[in-house]
Order: structure tokens, then C-alpha cells, then sequence
């Protein structure tokens, strides 16, 4: 086991992979940028390393400046957290090649999966279905019109460097597809340096289901079952429930079969999140995240594993010591993201936190690096906490929740708080029926 981690991270992952290195006894380096010098995960490290000024590209994103923090520390290994390096292939191969273990899978299947078309080629091959589209990258207009109408309209296009919703563009009809072909390619060059783009058949009401896996070196790979993070706005997640209200136990247990025979086979390690569209009964993969995801905390209280730790233990080269049939499943669990940002036009609210006083009780579990007095940055993500309730139905869990953030106080600065209590409190929501396209109808309504 190692006896020194640096976290090349802020804010609440930091503290999350802080408070596990502790309860295993390990060291840790916060690195910080010269906005985040009284960070919580900085006041509680056991040291800490200034790794350049406020903007991400010269701290955060500062890989030179990270590697010489571990150096000069001694850490062993990095946790990159979620976000920022955590997903850079150069990244953890640099992290290796200085002798220090990238807490995470390897380089190759970073890289494999960071390119939409590459992923969908490998699990394809691997056995796990698709949405179907074209075979890789549209090398011009007339392919993209030709693929267009085999799987017939509506159809997206989307970028193979692609996130965040970036480089994404619906043609509904034939006249639409040349429009969407130049606008998913513009935006692509302009966010991601390359303009490279396929295309896939576009569900017009699907939900979107993620499952959360873990494996060792040494060919073991379990699942931890789905998470329901439908509720998006622009692409954003806002909350995710575990397990989701539209899966039976019987097809969890078919996707899961599928996907980690096709990640043994791959020789995957460490953890990952197979992202699916799911409509009319039917699993279509999309994407792979080669790292921790913002909304673990669901699947660590339906199946009381804490997936960060197990992270460092497969990454100190640790075997899993479990199979599928020792994970269990118990309750529901909902997690509402809380941002910094107005809950009518959503526009960023950084500042000073005036009054912070975070829910307890039952099944309340937050996660947040917030306090009283905390200068809420303007550079960096608006994701100040998480809130994250467990009970035994999903009907508690929601009154769990509701009752949760009527108690959460934070004043100085505008959050999505009331947001969240209106999504809890409507009847669809309350019944499980919605789609990848309801919360942004649902903010367009009056209220």
C-alpha cells in the first residue's frame, strides 16, 4: 500500500480522496492554485504544494508543476479526482514514466475510450450493443446524407473528441442535415482542435443510464450497478438516482453480465463508468469515462462500498477479493448537485459565503469542501456540494432529499437549491417518468 498520495485536485473530489487516503492511513499532498490557498482540502492535507495562479491551464492542468510537487513531497502515487487531468492519456503515461502510480486505468485505455469512434469500434467488438450510426468518422457531407437516411431521421451528429455537449447537432429532417454537419464540426474544431465527427440515430426519449464498474490487474471485473442520470440541462447532469426507476433487477443484471465480460476481455483496471442510452427496453452504449464520476456517492450507498478506496487498493496493485454475487443492493439513493449559479437563468454566482450550515439526520451524507466564509472562485466549475440521501424506497429517498435541502443553508451567494426542491416536489418526477429531454422543458415552464 502507499504511504503518500498527491491529489491533483480541488474542492470536494480533493476532500472525498483526502478523507479515504486518511481512513487508510495514507499521507496527503494537496496541490492548490494561489485562489484555492484556503481550500478545505488544503487546510487538511498533511502537506501542501502552490502549483501556479488561478486559471486552470497554469495550475491545475499544470502537469510539470504536479509531477514536481509529488517529487519534492515524495508522494507515491496521483489521484487525479474527476475533471481536469483525470482523463488525459499523456497525463498518466507522464505520471508512470517518473516512477509514481496514476490511480486510474492505463494510458492506453484512457486513450482508447477518450475517442467516441474508438469506443464504440472496441466495445462493439466486445459484445456490447450500440446506437446504431455510422461505422466511424463521416469524411463528408454525402456520407453523412447516406448514413442518414439508412438509419433514418432524426439523426445526430457528434464530435469524437466530443463532451459537455459540445459539438453535438440534431438534423430532424434531410434539409437539416447539411446545417447540422457544419455546426457540429465548427464547434468541435473551436472547443476540442479537432473537427472530426460521426453520426448515430437520435432517440427522441431515451434515458440515460450509466453503470459503475471496478477491476483489478488481474482480470476480475464487478459491477455496481446503474445509475439514472437523465436529469440534464445542456448535457449537464444535475441529479442522478440509483438505481434507476425504469431498470428491473433482471435486465441490470443482463447489461451487467454483458459489460464486464466485454471489460475482462479488455483487460480493463481500476474504475470506470459505461455511459448507455436506454429506450424502448433496449441498452445503446455512447460513451466510457475512464475515471471516478461526480455521482459515485449513489452507488456507495446502495451497495455500502466506498469506490474511491478501492481505487487506491487496485492501483497499489491489490486484487478485488470479491465476485458479483458479494455485491448487494440495498435501498434508493438520489444525489442533487449543488451549484453556485442563479436557479432561474443559471448564470455563475461566485462570491463570499456568508452563513453555511449543511443537513444531517438519517441517510444524509454531504459532500462538499464549502464553510462559512469560503470565497466561492469564479474560475472553476460552479459544483459547490453534493447532496446525497439513501432510504429504504425511492418514495422515502424523496422525501429524504426534500427535507434535506429545506435544512441546507448557504447565504452570500445564489445556488440551484430551489430548483431542486421544485423538481422533487412535481408528480412526474415523483413518478420516475421522465427522459434525457425533460428537465429542460421542465425549466422553460412557469412557476
Amino acid at each position: 500500500m502507499f504511504s503518500k498520495i498527491l491529489i491533483a485536485n480541488r474542492g470536494e473530489i480533493a476532500l472525498r480522496v483526502l478523507r479515504a487516503c486518511r481512513e487508510l492511513g495514507i499521507k496527503t499532498v494537496a496541490v492548490h492554485s494561489t485562489a484555492d490557498e484556503d481550500a478545505m482540502h488544503v487546510r487538511l492535507a498533511d502537506e501542501a504544494v502552490c502549483i501556479g495562479p488561478p486559471a486552470a491551464r497554469d495550475s491545475y492542468l499544470n502537469v510539470a508543476a504536479i509531477l514536481s510537487a509529488a517529487t519534492i513531497t515524495g508522494a507515491e502515487a496521483i489521484h487525479p479526482g474527476y475533471g481536469f487531468l483525470s482523463e488525459n492519456a499523456d497525463f498518466a503515461e507522464t505520471v508512470e514514466a517518473h516512477g509514481l502510480t496514476f490511480i486510474g486505468p492505463t494510458a492506453e485505455h484512457i486513450r482508447m475510450m477518450g475517442d467516441k469512434i474508438t469506443a464504440k469500434t472496441t466495445m462493439e467488438a466486445l459484445g456490447v450493443p450500440l446506437v446504431p450510426g455510422s461505422d466511424g468518422e463521416l469524411k463528408s457531407l454525402e456520407e453523412a446524407r447516406t448514413v442518414a437516411e439508412q438509419v433514418g431521421y432524426p439523426v445526430l451528429i457528434k464530435a469524437t473528441a466530443g463532451g459537455g455537449g459540445r459539438g453535438m447537432k440534431v438534423a430532424h429532417n434531410a434539409s437539416e442535415i447539411e446545417e447540422a454537419w457544419s455546426v457540429a464540426r465548427t464547434e468541435a474544431r473551436t472547443a476540442f482542435g479537432n473537427d472530426a465527427v460521426y453520426l448515430e440515430k437520435y432517440l427522441d426519449k431515451p434515458r440515460h443510464i450509466e453503470l459503475q464498474i471496478l477491476g483489478d490487474n488481474y482480470g476480475n471485473v464487478v459491477h455496481f450497478g446503474e445509475r439514472d442520470c437523465s436529469l440534464q440541462r445542456r448535457h449537464q447532469k444535475l441529479l442522478e438516482e440509483a438505481g434507476s426507476p425504469a431498470i428491473t433487477a433482471e435486465q441490470r443484471d443482463t447489461i451487467g453480465k454483458t459489460v464486464t465480460e466485454a471489460l475482462s476481455r479488455m483487460g480493463y483496471r481500476n474504475a470506470g463508468t459505461l455511459e448507455f442510452l436506454y429506450q424502448d427496453g433496449q441498452f445503446c452504449f455512447i460513451e466510457m469515462n475512464t475515471r471516478l464520476q461526480v455521482e459515485h456517492p449513489v452507488t456507495e450507498m446502495v451497495c455500502d462500498v466506498d469506490l474511491v478506496r478501492e481505487q487506491i487498493r487496485l492501483a497499489a496493485g491489490e486484487k478485488l477479493g470479491y465476485t458479483q454475487s458479494d455485491v448487494t443492493f440495498s435501498g434508493h439513493a438520489i444525489e442533487c448537485r449543488i451549484n453556485a449559479e442563479d436557479p432561474d437563468t443559471f448564470a455563475p454566482c461566485p462570491g463570499t459565503v456568508a452563513v453555511y450550515h449543511a443537513p444531517g439526520g438519517l441517510g444524509v451524507r454531504i459532500d462538499s469542501a464549502l464553510y462559512t466564509g469560503y470565497k466561492v472562485p469564479p474560475y472553476y466549475d460552479s459544483m459547490i456540494a453534493k447532496v446525497i440521501v439513501h432510504a429504504p424506497t425511492r418514495a422515502e429517498a424523496i422525501a429524504r432529499m426534500y427535507r434535506a435541502l429545506d435544512e441546507f443553508v448557504v447565504e452570500g451567494i445564489k445556488t440551484v437549491i430551489p430548483l431542486h426542491r421544485r423538481i422533487l416536489a412535481d408528480p412526474e418526477f415523483q413518478r420516475g417518468d421522465y427522459t434525457i429531454h425533460w428537465l429542460e422543458q421542465f425549466t422553460a415552464r412557469p412557476h
